[in-house]
């Protein structure tokens, strides 16, 4: 039995990633911060603070998993200009640790560990060409991006050091498992209270910046697919196709059959975002081709679910 290891396994990307490889028949083992988080059944949970613990290397060498996907971290570019430090341990430093632990099990030759960093779209900042590849130069423009753009690195190094390291570097990807601290989900949330009069207007700062959305479960099968491929490499996960909040915003309200959406949403400048990319599009030709990777769910598709659950929760 293919034995896993996820850490963030509790959350949007960590519970769909769960789900899916014990479809698989995987033997799935998950990191938890406290006890208290509702973990995916079937999965065996570990508790462990990454944020204050530095026990992830033992834990890797008691598991042995097969594959090990980093989903933990500091997940809001506002919150890494509130917390830098923390956000460099989170995402930075722990995959540090992890990638350590992994090559001392392989300088052993023990067991063959898979390592597959959730990388993210945030390395490239203000981007230098559209759309972004594997080869577009990493200039991260917060925090956030510097963390993961440092873990991104690592795993290039530890590759060039013989451990089967990949660096996927995922767009925003979306789905009703996001929690209302990102922009999505606060959108599908408001129209469908709007909708029922259970809330007057949306607060939101740029509207006018473009981002690549894809489909959370989509995004998590080509974390699987980099695992099982047979050369670890770097990958772009993406749809190729951008679209404003402000085009976000209209299909949400126009799925909640809200026709005023405009008179409903207030501009705010203290939601403005320090080194907000006004445009990412991902080009996902090589984990297209490589991977045999394809979106199954476009942009209407996304914000319809989102929103229709929304819906379905408040009635």
């Amino acid at each position: 039995m293919t034995r896993a290891l996820i850490t963030g396994v509790t959350g949007q990307d960590g519970s769909y990633l769960a789900e899916l490889l014990l479809s698989k028949g995987y033997e799935v083992h998950g990191v938890t911060r406290d006890a208290d988080e509702a973990v995916t059944t079937g999965v065996i949970a570990h508790e462990l603070d990454l944020a204050t613990d530095s026990a992830i290397a033992e834990l890797i060498a008691t598991v042995e998993p097969n594959e090990i996907y980093n989903l933990a971290a500091l997940s809001s570019v506002y919150q890494s200009w509130q917390s830098p430090a923390l956000t460099a341990r989170l995402n930075g430093a722990v995959v540090a640790e992890m990638l350590a632990a992994v090559k001392v099990i392989h300088d052993r030759g023990k067991t063959d560990i898979r390592f597959v960093q959730a990388s993210s779209a945030e390395i490239f900042g203000v981007p230098t060409e559209s759309p972004q590849n594997e080869q577009t130069t990493v200039r991260p423009t917060s925090p956030y991006g510097a963390a993961k753009a440092y873990a991104h690195g690592l795993v290039g190094a530890y590759r060039t050091a013989g451990v089967a390291a990949s660096s996927v570097i995922l767009y925003n990807h979306e789905s009703p498992r996001r929690p209302e601290t990102f922009v999505t989900r606060k959108i599908t949330a408001a129209a469908a209270r709007i909708s029922l009069g259970l809330q007057d207007t949306l607060e939101l700062g740029n509207v006018d910046a473009r981002r690549d959305w894809g489909w959370a479960p989509d995004y998590v099968d080509a974390l699987v697919r980099t695992a099982q491929h047979l050369f670890a490499d770097d990958f772009v996960i993406a749809t190729g196709v951008s679209h404003s909040v402000r085009e976000f915003v209209a299909a949400a309200f126009a799925r909640a059959g809200v026709d005023d959406w405009q008179d409903r949403v207030r501009i705010s400048d203290t939601l403005l975002r320090s080194g907000d990319a006004p445009l990412q599009s991902g080009d996902a030709s090589k984990a297209r081709q490589l991977l045999d990777w394809s979106p199954t769910l476009d942009f209407d598709g996304i914000v319809s679910a989102m929103v229709d659950h929304d819906l379905a929760l408040l009635s």
